[in-house]
């Protein structure tokens, strides 16, 4: 999720195996193992503080708080992380973030509720995420986000597919003993079950996606000068997000991406309630049911990146109601060989939904306002989806009420305001042609 001027251009100083361009493709992969590894990280932990509130008994909602507290310093920060990103070398801006992760990890292990320890991974997710996608538009022209957008996505997705089905087996009967067998000489690190071993070994991956970040070049982007005024910083913020907002393309692709973020980075936890009530399934057997949906979302994202062009982006706004859809379908499902492929269908749905009107967003941003800032004003509005959401999920739960009907209730809240979304743009085709026609005209041509 995801958008200054971009130095890298598509004109003739671009033809050819320039050593420049050779440049940009190394620190491109760069990038993309950096995010492959802090996502990776990212979402093992998650299963694994999953397992940590499980076996200490804690209250059923807390399980589903993880996400919203997650989320919870993306919404809160969002007007200062883009301008750091916008201020500060990408790379370093990375590092630093993970540098946050690692703190979030050691906290949980060493008696931090999950929950505020989480929180703390998610103020350095919240910092990351302007830096790693503002850097695409400061290497890559417009013509080439989408299959760029593609790439990350596909490799997001799988990082979260391995993350989760790691994190399940690192608290399984299998690996969790053998974690634990690992003595330091002389020293009591307090490890003694298997959550706690698979949090610490997601410190040492963290440590390893900030070493890739130590190696991502410095872009010929222009840094923008910090204020040191936070009153100047929300000023600053709230005419970006009204500005992204008033566009008669970036409101659609930015209310399209809220709602696959909002709805995707809840799923990846209400999946593990569905699965135990469903299938009588445990952590370590539900993950590889997430692992299903993303290895969906990854297709879907591949197949988008290859098919769609920026211009026909919105042509996918209906698969957002299908997405709803399916979710409710999920309480007719009582055999996993039934739920595999309706589970690689809905991550089909929402990965070709995604990259798409992920790039247009990105598009827009990059026209309207700086890469980090217009990054920030998504992850604020994608992230209050998250947290709005899973706190609507958390509150049915805490209130009693069984994982289908919480799981019905949330698919059919999906479906109504995609469908919203679809009349919105419509209407925007009728009301305001010439504009959204000239908007996509830009899309379709821009080379910048």
């Amino acid at each position: 999720m995801v958008p200054g001027s971009a130095p890298f251009r598509t004109d003739r100083r671009h033809v050819g195996a320039t050593p420049k361009t050779k440049r940009m493709k190394r620190g491109f992969y760069t990038i993309m193992a950096a995010q492959f590894f802090s996502s990776l990280a990212d979402n093992a932990l998650l299963v694994a503080a999953i397992e940590l509130l499980r076996s200490s008994n804690s209250p059923p909602w807390q399980i589903p708080a993880l996400t919203p507290m997650f989320a919870l310093f993306y919404v809160l920060l969002a007007p200062f992380v883009g301008a750091f990103a916008d201020a500060v070398p990408k790379g370093r801006v990375m590092f630093v973030s993970n540098t946050i992760k690692v703190a979030g990890c050691l906290m949980m292990l060493f008696g931090s509720h999950p929950l505020l320890a989480y929180a703390i991974v998610g103020l350095g997710a919240a910092a990351y995420s302007p830096a790693k996608y503002g850097i695409l538009t400061e290497l890559l022209p417009p013509s080439q986000l989408v299959k760029a957008n593609g790439w990350i996505e596909g490799l997001t997705i799988g990082s979260i597919i391995l993350g989760i089905l790691l994190g399940g087996q690192l608290v399984g009967p299998r690996l969790a003993p053998w974690l634990l067998g690992f003595d330091l000489p002389l020293l009591d690190t307090g490890i003694d079950t298997g959550p706690e071993a698979a949090i610490a070994s997601m410190v040492a991956v963290y440590i390893l996606a900030a070493v890739f970040n130590l190696y991502i070049p410095r872009t010929e982007a222009v840094l923008q000068p910090l204020s040191g005024s936070p009153v100047v910083l929300v000023r600053d913020f709230a005419q970006c997000n009204s500005r992204l907002w008033a566009d008669k393309l970036g409101q659609i692709s930015l209310a399209t991406t809220t709602m696959f973020w909002g709805v995707g980075g809840n799923l990846r936890i209400i999946v593990f309630p569905w699965a135990a009530a469903a299938l009588g399934y445990t952590t370590t057997q539900a993950s590889s049911l997430a692992g299903v949906v993303s290895i969906g979302v990854a297709v879907g994202a591949v197949v988008a990146s290859m098919r769609m062009r920026l211009d026909k982006a919105t042509g996918v706004i209906p698969l957002g109601i299908v997405m709803g859809v399916l979710v409710i379908g999920l309480n007719l499902i009582r055999d996993v060989w039934v739920a595999i492929p309706f589970l690689m269908l809905l991550g089909l749905a929402g990965g070709y939904l995604v990259v798409p009107m992920n790039a247009l967003l990105q598009h827009r941003g990059h026209n309207l306002m700086g890469a980090g800032r217009s990054i920030a004003v998504q992850n604020f509005n994608e992230q209050a989806c998250i947290l709005g959401l899973g706190a609507f999920y958390t509150g049915m739960v805490k209130l009693g009420l069984s994982a289908f009907t919480a799981i019905a209730v949330f698919g059919l809240v999906v479906a109504g305001v995609m469908e919203l979304i679809r009349r919105w743009h419509q209407r925007n085709c009728v009301l305001h042609r010439d504009e959204v026609e000239r908007l996509l005209a830009i899309a379709r041509t821009d080379k910048h």
